[in-house]
């Protein structure tokens, strides 16, 4: 039967309809994720719980709390002093024994952002210091902004910066090696020197900014934190889960703990914002790490 032309004219009109609705569900998931990725997302903050087994991990360290920030990038949009406070608010009052800040404090430029000088975000961290001790490395944005003026701020407050430098860690009868290094991109990491500061046979944890350091580090450390990726910054699938088991030491997704052939790597997401300032599906996060002693050990 010949359709006649009304109901070719009603079709047509349904499926411009349709195709209207389509369009207005389009638009309204758009501007939904415009407002979470832009507004909502970068001024949230998360504490996320994480429980390591590094290789090698005395008894005497087993349970020991220790935080993990980086990429600060204070100034970045939704991500101001008020933000910053609130960080150190939570990093005061939580039970870790140690905080370990992996670089990037200061933002070099962000659309909408501002640069907030290290000297300002220094004087933030001191309610923190008064509570705990906190150890850091630089990172490339803050090589980029005047790399010894940073480190200078940080230090004359009371951080204990540790770029190239290894530190000799005792909590109660926990004792273990930070060895700090340099930003592979603008500071200039001396692996084997750091690392020839431990002296002794206690285990070493490694603080570096990228990520991409990695493979070069001695198997020597039980485990290897850094930041520097944002967790892909914007992830709300989250694609960085594809290929998992692949591991790229180079990738900008990497985040979360990564047992590479015995080798444990950390990648903390941050807090702040680079170059977008948008975070989707990789909320800003204090990374809350317990280290455990393997049963085999």
């Amino acid at each position: 039967m010949t359709p006649q032309p009304n109901d070719r004219a009603h079709r047509s009109r349904r499926r411009r309809r349709a195709l209207q609705w389509c369009a207005w569900l389009l638009a309204a998931g758009v501007l939904a994720m415009c407002v979470q990725g832009f507004v909502v997302e970068p001024g949230e903050l998360v504490e996320r719980d994480y429980a390591l087994a590094p290789r090698g991990w005395p008894r005497a360290c087993d349970g020991l709390r220790v935080d993990v920030v980086a990429d600060l990038h204070v100034g970045s949009p939704r991500n101001g002093l008020d933000h910053f406070d609130e960080v150190v608010r939570q990093l005061s009052n939580d039970d870790s024994k140690i905080v370990l800040m992996a670089g990037d404090y200061v933002i070099l430029s962000v659309l909408l952002g501002h640069y907030v000088p290290a000297s300002d975000v220094a004087q933030h961290l001191k309610p923190l210091l008064a509570r705990k001790p906190v150890y850091a490395v630089l990172g490339n944005h803050d090589w980029w902004k005047g790399g010894p003026a940073v480190r200078d701020a940080f230090a004359a407050v009371g951080v204990r910066m540790i770029d190239n430098r290894a530190e000799a860690i005792s909590v109660g009868d926990c004792r273990f090696w930070l060895v700090g290094l340099g930003d592979e991109l603008e500071g200039h990491p001396d692996i084997a020197d750091a690392f020839a500061q431990a002296a002794d046979d206690a285990p070493v944890v490694a603080l570096t900014h990228e990520p991409s350091l990695f493979p070069r580090i001695p198997a020597r450390a039980s485990l290897t934190i850094a930041g520097h990726t944002h967790g892909g910054q914007v992830d709300p699938w989250p694609l960085s889960l594809i290929g998992e088991g692949r591991f790229d030491p180079d990738s900008h997704r990497l985040r979360g703990a990564y047992d590479v052939d015995g080798r444990l790597l950390f990648v903390t997401p941050g807090i702040g914002t680079s170059i977008l300032p948008m975070r989707l599906g990789v909320p800003p996060e204090i990374s809350r790490l317990t280290l455990h002693a393997a049963p085999s050990d």
